[in-house]
């Protein structure tokens, strides 16, 4: 008798487990395929090339102007400005924020109705509707008396323009209302405490104000912190409404240039270039202070550089897989 011998074209069998059986081999994963989105990858890098060329030709954009005038001791002033009004609007939006949030959950009703009044004006009128009106508060009040109500006694007399100059009125106008809107967030952070956390406070004897400020307030930052970092950025680019009462602001200071030299197109791309940097800065602490205050709430968020790692093992793993194919074949 002849022996069989095995056929060339078998595949070869895989180790053999505990009861003789043949395991299957490893498995190729094939990625999936997204042709989709390589379609709309080039889409959107050609109209961005083309329209930045078309940007960059197009003569009325005045590049020498706008280096000059970009950093500007004009517009370096301005710079400074703007960041100033940001910063103190929003310390001012927020501890007061954080009072009328407070007033506003209160018990006593008188508070709780004055708060919700505050929200209400501050709220539902626009801004530069209110940056106008403090900008011309001296023709509304001419004169700020210190002494005796309903009699003739005066202690102190300020004239209502000394007092509260451009940018004293833009400061008002943008705290004030930067504190309706934030009073509104803060509450908002603080419901989203279990009551049960301020009760068990209580139960350990501590008051109401030390309850607040050690075990409330830090687990509603969690809620508070991207709408407050929204806001801080929203904030940036609302003091370029302060040009209406010549706020000495960076647009302020823009609009002032290039109404005397004309170039407005130029003079409003280094604006542009400007409030982009700032707010692109701004926008760096609040992911950290998300991340913070979001530890143990939100799952692993994947960064641009593990989506860029992710996208290039994609691309590599099908020339692994037929190399390793490939080998196996030859063995």
């Amino acid at each position: 008798m002849t022996a069989t011998q095995p056929s060339a074209t078998a595949a070869p069998a895989g180790p053999t487990g505990p009861s003789g059986a043949a395991r299957p081999g490893p498995i190729e994963a094939v990625p999936v395929r997204h042709p989709g989105r390589w379609i709309a990858a080039v889409l959107v890098l050609v109209l961005g090339i083309g329209a930045f060329a078309s940007i960059l030709q197009n003569p009325n954009l005045d590049l020498p102007t706008v280096g000059e005038y970009l950093f500007k001791p004009l517009t370096i002033n301005g710079v400074l400005i703007t960041l100033w009004l940001t910063a103190a609007s929003m310390v001012m939006g927020v501890i007061g924020g954080i009072v009328v949030a407070v007033m506003r959950l209160s018990a006593n009703p008188v508070l709780s109705v004055a708060a919700m009044l505050f929200i209400w004006v501050f709220r539902g009128t626009p801004l530069l509707l209110q940056l106008i009106f403090w900008g011309f508060i001296g023709a509304f009040i001419p004169k700020i008396v210190v002494g005796v109500p309903f009699t003739s006694i005066e202690f102190w007399s300020f004239t209502t323009s000394d007092l509260i100059p451009a940018t004293v009125a833009a400061l008002l106008a943008l705290g004030l209302n930067e504190m309706a809107y934030a009073a509104e967030i803060v509450r908002a952070g603080i419901q989203s405490v279990d009551p049960g956390q301020t009760e068990a406070a209580h139960s350990l004897g501590m008051s109401p104000a030390k309850t607040l400020r050690r075990v409330v307030l830090p687990q509603a930052m969690r809620v508070i912190i991207p709408p407050m970092g929204n806001e801080t950025i929203t904030m940036l680019k609302s003091t370029s409404l302060v040009a209406i009462v010549a706020g000495d602001d960076l647009m302020s200071n823009i609009r002032e240039a290039y109404t005397q030299n004309y170039k407005i197109i130029p003079l409003l791309i280094v604006a542009a270039i400007w409030y982009l940097a700032l707010t692109s800065i701004l926008s760096i602490p609040q992911m950290w202070l998300e991340r913070r205050y979001g530890r143990g709430f939100n799952g692993a968020r994947p960064t641009i550089g593990s989506r860029v790692s992710t996208f290039t093992q994609s691309i590599a793993l099908p020339a692994r897989t037929a190399r390793a194919s490939k080998k196996e074949s030859a063995s």
